[in-house]
């Protein structure tokens, strides 16, 4: 196999691109193609009315939050810190320090249980709150309540499989996990053209969700089966995790952090569906998937650093912590901007042309309310896997706040103003938010890295 162009190599370097960081871009790239695709299926084969239906779905299924708790954040901080300990053999055993293995042990088996339990009650929630919700609703599109029902079981089943891949991605395994998502992402995709092309309506959202779902298990089994039955079935010896004296104090701060996260995007689309109609909330929702897929490129860096810096902060490697940490926060900032401006400059000539599919969007000021917030909150990403990784959630109060205070905004102003106006609050609380995330980060790095 030839080797790989020196210019490509210092490239790679420089963004910081080991093969888990191109995998995940991958998959967010994917993500943000087939989004684009899905996007136009949508606009070409629904009506107006039945994308409202679709993106309200898809917004009403991030409630499942309040059920998952932040606990797959938890999961992968405590398992980076005792995986710094271990290693997989050529058999695919893991091997190591015993009471790394029986604390890691004890964090899968309550990890597993967890989710068991919130994989049922999100199921049977979820299908409550759309029933009364979209009843409610002053359009109704026609059969919507069967695929809403199929895809809050997709949801509870969904969730089971988080603290595999969690787990996963705790012991280092990352690159394996964005392989695998990358798949789980395609199949979700493909499934999704397919039924809506074919006339399925609604039943893309959960059909395309049980393909992806049946993809990522069937990989993750064949490849770590034996690394699953050495870690749930070790002997439990010496130190274990407690839930209680461990996981706990920094799962309900993660928590809280989680659900303020859910009020600042979450209800933009339902509130304009609930005071405007289907169509603006199509437009939002439509946007707002754009930008979304955008900021998880952004994010496509982040995610595969956290078991690093876990690793390093356990090591008490603080230089090369921090060195990483500004690579990383260098990137992700760039990659949101520029693309950021590239998605605006797409939405303006659109409405400049005078294209149909700009009515199916958000104006270009409103947009730019948007990408503009989008910006800011990026920046505080880095920011917070950082001082995750020390097993610490100190963003409790900036995001409970800024999280509560967008979503009172949101419904206080996108009732009156509608999208315009929940743009401008959005920006606002960015505005003021991110500054005190990098507030809160400095302080705790020089606190926790003085001795």
């Amino acid at each position: 196999m030839a080797a790989t162009p020196v210019p490509l190599t210092k490239l790679q370097r420089f963004l910081a691109a080991d093969q888990a960081v191109r995998y995940s871009i991958a998959g967010k790239i994917w993500l943000m193609v087939s989004g684009l695709l899905t996007t136009l299926l949508i606009a070409h084969y629904f009506t107006p009315e039945l994308q409202g239906y679709y993106y309200t779905f898809n917004a009403i299924l991030v409630v499942q939050v309040f059920a998952e708790l932040g606990l797959s954040a938890v999961i992968v901080s405590f398992a980076s810190h005792e995986w710094s300990k271990l290693r997989v053999d050529a058999q695919g055993d893991v091997v190591g320090d015993s009471l790394a293995i029986s604390r890691l042990s004890s964090l899968a088996r309550f990890s597993l249980r967890w989710y068991w339990a919130a994989g049922g009650l999100v199921a049977f929630g979820l299908a409550v709150l759309g029933l009364i919700f979209f009843d409610t609703a002053s359009t109704q599109a026609a059969n919507w309540r069967w695929p809403w029902l199929l895809l809050c079981l997709t949801a509870g089943l969904t969730l089971l499989f988080m603290p595999i891949g969690a787990l996963l991605e705790g012991c280092n395994q990352v690159a394996s996990v964005y392989k695998y998502r990358l798949a789980q992402y395609v199949a979700t995709s493909v499934v999704a053209w397919l039924a809506i092309s074919l006339g399925g309506g609604l039943w893309a959202a959960p059909l395309s969700g049980l393909a992806g779902l049946a993809a990522i298990v069937l990989l993750v089994w064949r490849r770590y089966g034996r690394f699953f039955s050495v870690i749930f079935g070790a002997k439990l010896q010496g130190e274990h995790l407690s839930w209680k004296a461990d996981i706990f104090p920094m799962q309900w701060r993660i928590a809280l952090s989680w659900v303020g996260g859910y009020f600042t995007f979450a209800l933009f689309t339902p509130v304009l569906f609930h005071y405007h109609g289907a169509v603006a909330a199509g437009q939002m929702g439509m946007t707002w998937a754009l930008i979304s897929a955008l900021s998880t490129v952004a994010a496509s860096w982040v995610a595969p650093k956290a078991p690093m810096f876990g690793m390093l902060v356990a090591q008490r490697r603080y230089g090369d912590l921090d060195k990483s940490f500004w690579r990383l926060e260098t990137i992700v900032v760039a990659v949101v901007l520029v693309g950021s401006f590239a998605m605006w400059v797409g939405v303006y000539v659109l409405n400049w042309i005078d294209h149909p599919f700009a009515g199916r969007l958000l104006s270009p000021l409103t947009t730019a309310g948007l990408l503009l917030g989008a910006v800011v909150q990026a920046a505080s990403l880095p920011m917070a896997a950082y001082l995750r990784a020390h097993k610490k959630e100190p963003l409790l109060i900036i995001s409970v706040i800024s999280g509560l205070t967008t979503g009172v905004l949101t419904i206080a102003v996108g009732r009156i103003y509608s999208a315009e106006g929940i743009a401008a609050s959005y920006l606002a609380v960015a505005m003021v938010s991110t500054p005190s995330v990098a507030l809160t980060w400095s302080y705790c790095r020089r606190e926790w890295h003085r001795h």
